[in-house]
């Protein structure tokens, strides 16, 4: 398949803003459909102004999960440009995704009950906060309140004493994303055999229950509070990272011939017969002694060195690298997954799948806001233009 682009031919409107809905429409657009980005003339998607950094006016967030995309600027305040906009979703459009405050939409008569009543065959993707039942489904919401809320951050970190800990990227958010653009995927095979579309719902707070399901069934077989697991893996032992000469590596023996491998590697076999460490329901029970001898082991080694060993025996692990070594490194530049842009557009990363060897193509730099108003509803800009 040369430049895949599955969904080709897909009109995809998002009613989108900050990174849920956009990260949809991020995979949808990468895949080939044409995703209108629909923003509001007074500034836009707010995480155009999340930085510094910018580039050409747009922060990191906005040029990540915007390309590949055309924006139209549209006041949905205005009877006229919100009547065009109807008229092209209802005409024009295969999927909506939005992930506006709950019941902003439908005020705003660009909700999924309106739109399908005139157009049944159009799927609906909407992407809430606290969810669309219960005592908080009007609530509003953004990642780190649900890594909040969801318990993320009470595992997270070295110690329940310490300050809670948000996981560096927006896991929720992004997650809720892939959730929306599963679910449109699948109601578009549905919709080749029902000749019918979807009102799809995700939200950012069973995402993160999703994120959280082995947490959650850990608790609800021991009946034990959960606590931070540090860099690894409660249950799992060894598996974390341990302090080198000059960093840290991440040793993922997660079974027990792993774990024979790495008392080998380590020059202390006996350790893999030893009753407290031979099974990995006896290392996690006795990993307060088990721990400081890998620690020992990993101090007198550089990172490279450790890695090198633990390689040679077959052991998993990796360094903890920085954001700037990841960019720069040789398997990152293999996979290509930092893609160029076209026409000078800013590099970003790209989706994180091939199709028979080959990566969905970069298209579109991220947009500049309303740049394209003019060319996919001209009304709307005629109108702006006359109230200027």
């Amino acid at each position: 398949m040369s430049h895949p682009q599955p969904l080709a031919g897909y009109t995809v409107v998002e009613l989108g803003h900050s990174v849920a809905a956009p990260y949809t429409g991020f995979i949808l657009a990468s895949m080939g459909a044409e995703l209108i980005k629909v923003e509001n003339p007074r500034g836009g998607d707010a995480a155009r102004g999340w930085g510094p950094p910018f580039h050409e006016g747009a922060g990191p967030h906005f040029t990540a999960f915007n390309r590949d995309k055309q924006s139209v600027a549209v006041d949905l305040q205005d009877p006229q440009q919100r009547d065009a906009l109807r008229r092209m979703i209802i005409d024009s459009a295969d999927v909506v995704i939005c992930n506006m405050r709950a019941g902003a939409a439908e005020a705003l008569g660009v909700g999924p009950i309106g739109l399908r009543n005139e157009n049944p065959a159009l799927i609906y993707c909407e992407i809430g906060a606290f969810g669309h039942e219960g005592p908080m489904a009007a609530k509003p919401g953004y990642d780190p309140l649900m890594q909040a809320y969801g318990g993320m951050m009470s595992i997270t970190g070295e110690s329940p004493d310490r300050p809670p800990i948000r996981v560096g990227v927006s896991i929720i958010d992004m997650g809720s994303g892939m959730w929306g653009a599963i679910g449109v995927m699948g109601a578009l095979i549905e919709r080749r055999r029902t000749g019918v579309g979807t009102h799809i719902r995700t939200s950012l707070f069973e995402t993160a229950l999703a994120w959280t399901a082995t947490p959650i069934c850990r608790q609800q077989m021991s009946g034990k509070p959960q606590l931070p697991q540090g860099s690894g893996a409660a249950g799992i032992v060894p598996y974390q990272a341990f302090k080198t000469t000059d960093g840290w590596v991440v040793v993922g023996a997660g079974n027990d011939g792993l774990f024979a491998k790495l008392a080998k590697a380590m020059g202390r076999e006996e350790l893999a017969t030893d009753e407290r460490f031979r099974t990995n329901a006896a290392r996690v029970r006795n990993q307060q002694e088990l721990i400081p001898i890998i620690e020992a082991f990993a101090a007198r080694h550089d990172s490279v060195q450790l890695s090198a060993v633990l390689d040679a025996a077959g052991v998993p692990n990796a360094p903890v690298q920085t954001i700037e070594q990841v960019v720069k490194d040789a398997q990152t530049q293999a996979l290509g997954m930092i893609q160029q842009g076209p026409d000078g557009a800013f590099p970003t990363v790209g989706l994180p799948i091939t199709f028979d060897g080959e990566r969905p193509p970069y298209r579109l730099g991220a947009p500049a806001l309303g740049q394209h108003t003019a060319e996919l509803l001209p009304q709307i800009a005629a109108v702006a233009s006359r109230d200027a």
